[in-house]
């Protein structure tokens, strides 16, 4: 176990990459050097966003030879590993602990229960009332490039388009909406103009992982698909553009007998993830609910550097808990307001969720 790479092998370090060769500069520090020198000089940069395809199930799985082919390195996604805090740390160019969104049910002040940050409702099924267009920090990254005459553009399957989450993380965006069938048309379109990031979200892998995992045929489909979808975009890119790629998380299989569900005491509130469970509330509960379990009981301050450095979110300390459930391996923990049952599962801390791929297309 250990913290997640803020410091130039980190997603949020790609991000600042691709912003300081549009516009110079950056509020987080680019690729380490061995990295950044695997990415050719561009006027628009296509960043490929493969939700769940770990560094590890590329290397691993039958299906990943394609897009191994385009593989220059690894890098660390934010903690936690999963879509809506990888996507606001891609939203904003700034690590979890400067955004604020730590986790998939967040703690949020003023709002009880945690918050699911993929749908923007209560655990209990509630609709809290966010101002979610402000959410996220201002000026976000596509507000940066747009102050200095670049465009961000956000090619993405249309049901997505208008959702609560794309209200948290585009401001100032163009999103797009495809069908499936037209996404390669719709990239290679928007990537025709100069002074520009296209980010293209492909869901397919995570939604096969999650459903069937990652040993199964669906999820071979989905990375044949996506590794078509990667070479169709490439083969047809102007010159003057230059596509990357990378995933948000990587995943896990958990057998349905190492599903576990938590009973938390009332002095105790559970967030988080499936994973890592976020913990607030006395901390010797704490313990006693994870004795006898596969799982660590952590302490925050034992992991300080675990959502990123500062300058912190001006919220932070309030959404951050006391400590941290840490499953062992294989192992998922359900609990109330998290209790679908699943094949593949993210949000900790192993090597396999935490690793993704860099790639880098090449003629």
């Amino acid at each position: 176990m250990r913290c997640p790479d803020y410091a130039g092998a980190g997603l949020v370090n790609l991000v600042a990459e691709l912003e300081r060769r549009l516009i110079g500069d950056a509020p987080t520090v680019g690729l380490r050097s061995d990295l950044a020198d695997t990415l050719p000089s561009g006027d628009t940069f296509v960043l490929v966003l493969f939700d769940a395809l770990g560094d590890l199930q590329l290397g691993r799985h039958r299906g990943g030879a394609t897009l191994r082919s385009f593989r220059t390195g690894a890098l660390d996604a934010s903690f936690s590993t999963q879509t809506s805090v990888a996507t606001a740390t891609m939203a904003t160019g700034l690590p979890p602990s400067r955004h604020g969104l730590i986790s998939y049910l967040l703690r949020i002040e003023d709002f009880d229960p945690a918050v699911n940050t993929l749908w923007w409702f209560g655990a209990d099924g509630s609709t809290p009332e966010i101002d979610l267009e402000r959410f996220l920090p201002a000026p976000n990254l596509a507000e940066r490039l747009a102050g200095r005459g670049r465009q961000a553009v956000v090619v993405q399957p249309r049901g997505f388009v208008g959702s609560p989450l794309d209200r948290v993380l585009y401001r100032a965006a163009v999103i797009r909406g495809t069908d499936g069938s037209d996404v390669v048309d719709a990239v290679v379109e928007e990537a025709s103009l100069k002074d520009r990031l296209v980010v293209c979200y492909l869901p397919q892998v995570d939604a096969a992982g999650h459903a069937e995992g990652t040993e199964s045929q669906a999820y071979a489909d989905a990375l044949r698909e996506v590794s078509g979808i990667w070479c169709e975009i490439g083969s047809r890119l102007p010159d003057h553009a230059v596509m990357v790629g990378t995933a948000d998380h990587g995943m896990v299989d958990v057998d349905p007998s190492d599903r576990l569900t938590l009973d938390p005491p009332v002095s105790l509130e559970l967030s988080g993830d499936d994973r890592v469970v976020y913990v607030r509330g006395d901390r010797h509960e704490a313990m006693a609910l994870a004795a006898g379990l596969p799982v660590t009981w952590t302490p925050i301050e034992h992991l300080p550097d675990l959502w990123g450095p500062p300058p912190f979110h001006d919220r932070l300390r309030d959404r951050l808990p006391d400590g941290l459930l840490i499953a062992d391996d294989g192992v998922a923990l359900h609990y109330p307001g998290n209790q679908l049952p699943m094949v593949g599962y993210h949000g900790g801390l192993t090597e396999e969720e935490l690793r993704i791929p860099l790639l880098v297309w090449s003629r």
